[in-house]
């Protein structure tokens, strides 16, 4: 019996495993060192409307144990998503689940793309971004306004016939009350949490190492609070989580399942260790062998006090 096996949005999952997006390309680039197909499943990354070359100067800067990113949500557009990138990844013989992260710098961008991606039948689920701190319009913007938010997740629902997760930033004074305003707005699941915004400063220059002077920390630095946010919302809302934010071992995932998520993502974990999405399967699944579990979500949400 598969232990890890589980049932999200109305879709089975092998795993609850997923990729985070802008942490594993567009699903084959780690395909030298795993078969993505032992994925749960794959978020492809961060896409728009138009081709986008990203932010300028650098992007990447270490912190202790993180790294700041500004990247910019750099892609290719939806134009080749659906022209090269999804025939390719059938081509192959990608059968995992494939989630497509959406973003815009207007609501109407959002909708415009959802329609596009609607109409992809590879595609399984759609990840709205609301969340990304990296871009001057849209992304944390909008994620950070309850209105904005509200009415960008209603407008996108209403093109969609897809399962829409709202990926949520943790930048904000009230996290239930975002992730509420999107449940109640058509939001069928909540990941979260995006990047903390953060800046480094180079001390022989007296300037921002960064290009764009603001970037969004991950790895496991963030990981207390994102625990602390999925606990917090996993008990004010009636749709799953996906738990995100600084995974760097079968037991940190272990952590966000019992904090209330159904699903966990992994991301900058990837960088140093690109097997880690492996090696979290295999020992969530002696974790269940060693404590007799049936499957995986019988520990879902057991850290609420009762």
């Amino acid at each position: 019996m598969n232990k890890l096996n589980v049932n999200f949005l109305g879709i089975n999952f092998d795993n609850p495993i997923l990729t985070s997006s802008g942490c594993f390309g567009f699903g084959l680039e780690y395909k030298d060192y795993f078969n993505p197909n032992e994925l749960g499943g794959i978020v492809l990354k961060g896409l728009t409307l138009e081709p986008r070359t990203g932010n300028i100067g650098t992007r990447i800067a270490e912190t202790p144990s993180g790294i700041l990113n500004c990247v910019g949500l750099e892609n290719p557009g939806i134009d080749v998503l659906e022209k090269e990138i999804i025939p390719n990844l059938k081509k192959q013989g990608i059968n995992t689940k494939i989630i497509v992260n959406i973003n815009g710098s207007t609501v109407e961008q959002y909708v415009e793309i959802a329609k596009r991606v609607n109409e992809i039948k590879e595609i399984d689920m759609v990840e709205l971004n609301i969340s990304c701190p990296n871009v001057k319009d849209g992304g944390m913007a909008f994620g950070a306004n309850p209105e904005v938010a509200g009415k960008t997740t209603r407008e996108v629902r209403k093109v969609l016939n897809k399962p829409l997760i709202v990926k949520l930033s943790p930048n904000v004074t009230n996290i239930v009350e975002i992730a509420k305003i999107v449940e109640e707005n058509g939001a069928d699941a909540i990941s979260m949490i995006n990047t903390l915004l953060g800046m480094r400063i180079d001390i022989n220059k007296g300037t921002p190492i960064l290009g764009n002077t603001f970037g969004g920390l991950s790895g496991p630095a963030v990981r207390p609070v994102a625990v602390r946010m999925v606990y917090q919302v996993a008990q004010n809302v009636n749709i799953p989580i996906v738990g995100m934010g600084g995974i760097n071992s079968w037991e940190d995932a272990v952590e966000f399942i019992m904090a209330g998520a159904t699903m966990v993502s992994i991301g900058t974990g990837i960088f140093p260790n690109p097997l880690l999405p492996l090696e979290v399967k295999e020992g969530l699944n002696n974790y269940c062998i060693k404590n007799n579990l049936k499957n995986l979500q019988d520990i879902k949400g057991i850290a609420f006090k009762k």
